[in-house]
């Protein structure tokens, strides 16, 4: 009779094991977590472009002095909320201490920065920037840039370090990117498209990301196409597809071990399951 029952166990034991759920699948929580990592760091990012880009608004080839007077001017014109001090070649930029229009490119910004012109010449151009508190209402950011231009192919190289919160889900992030940014067929004014990476570290854990053909508006919350590969904290790589369904909504695909999960996504940042 043991015989019997040691058999019996034996039969019964690979039946529960396969009843458990394999640890190496992507599961939805894992896939909607990816997806919100992703796209705060996204606004984050789309901020920080939003300030470096305003701030490439002088002649090239000019004395740096020259060239930060003339993003003075600029400044006060597109941004006459802003109090810009200029020292040499260094701006300094306290936004929301005057009346007047406070937004470029649909970020309405607050906090400060500077900016300086670190070098002006016909083939090689420098810009670095330090961020404290600088804000669009929806994320906010501390840091740094380094920005460089390459104008036979209409590219600039931006290389950060920032520290970014998403004011309503309270999400953190810490980290560096390394990316190269061009407008989009329809000019700066929509979007640009972004190639590189991006790495942060929050509550979570660490998250790395590889950007190949992103195109980003400056109103949307995630890419409307391109792709993402980011590697989690959970132990498992996701691939992110994006595709634009209509002018409030881009669709976007989480695929991961074994599962693949779609989501529709508001340009307000709501995130909805399909």
């Amino acid at each position: 009779m043991p015989i019997m029952k040691r058999a019996f166990a034996l039969l019964v034991l690979p039946i529960a094991l396969s009843a458990c759920p394999k640890e190496s699948e992507l599961t939805a929580a894992e896939a909607t977590e990816s997806l919100q990592q992703a796209s705060a760091s996204s606004q984050a990012e789309n901020l920080s472009a939003a300030s470096v880009d305003i701030s490439t608004n002088f002649t090239i080839g000019g004395a740096v002095e020259q060239a930060a007077a003339e993003l003075k001017t600029f400044l006060n014109t597109q941004l006459p909320c802003a109090d810009v001090s200029l020292s040499g070649a260094t701006l300094t930029i306290e936004y929301g201490v005057n009346p007047g229009n406070c937004t470029y490119h649909g970020h309405t910004f607050s906090g400060s920065s500077s900016v300086t012109v670190s070098k002006n010449d016909m083939d090689d151009v420098i810009v670095d920037h330090q961020w404290t508190g600088l804000s669009n209402g929806i994320v906010e950011l501390d840091g740094t840039a380094h920005v460089t231009w390459d104008f036979n192919d209409k590219t600039r190289h931006v290389v950060h370090d920032l520290k970014w919160t998403h004011l309503a889900s309270h999400r953190t992030g810490e980290g560096t990117g390394d990316r190269t940014q061009m407008p989009l067929a329809g000019g700066i004014t929509e979007g640009i498209q972004v190639d590189g990476t991006r790495s942060w570290t929050g509550e979570r854990g660490t998250w790395d990301l590889s950007i190949d053909g992103v195109q980003m508006r400056w109103a949307d919350p995630v890419p409307q196409a391109g792709s993402y590969s980011l590697n989690t904290p959970y132990g498992k790589s996701v691939s992110m597809a994006f595709l634009r369904v209509d002018d409030d909504t881009i669709k976007v695909t989480v695929s991961g071990p074994k599962h693949e999960f779609s989501f529709n996504v508001s340009k307000a940042g709501d995130v909805a399951a399909q």
